[in-house]
């Protein structure tokens, strides 16, 4: 018996024409996921993978980068056509994150807010005795 030999052979990807990316934007950082129907994540992105470190991946221009570039990977490489939106969080850089896949050439159908409101938040620290 002799064994066959295998060859390195890439599977080709499948082909994802409607998934869903979530936008979670923070403080300190912006984290950009495109994950297809079922929930599977097919790719993503932040401000601290664009290189960015400190107080610069708070800024709308991380956000910017960030989502260009998983919006670019998802067309490139799985076909993606159009999305849902889903944005969490209370930072500042969401509508240029927004923006930026939109230019990818992604047709976006839903945004949707998703971030959570306390009901009553958390409980206050005690007295300060002089």
């Amino acid at each position: 018996m002799s064994k066959q030999i295998r060859k390195n052979v890439k599977k080709p990807r499948k082909k994802i024409y409607r998934g869903v990316v979530y936008i979670q934007t923070t403080q300190n950082n912006t984290i950009v996921t495109i994950t297809n129907i079922k929930g599977d994540a097919v790719c993503w992105s932040s401000a601290g993978s664009c290189d960015l470190k400190g107080r610069r991946k708070a800024t709308a221009y991380a956000a910017k980068l960030a989502a260009a570039n998983a919006a670019k990977k998802a067309r490139r490489e799985f076909v993606l056509k159009e999305a849902k939106v889903l944005i969490t969080g209370p930072g500042a850089a969401r509508d240029t994150a927004i923006h930026e896949i939109h230019k990818a050439g992604i047709k976006l159908t839903i945004l949707r807010e998703k971030s959570g409101v306390p009901h009553n938040g958390c409980r206050p620290p005690k007295r300060r005795r002089v």
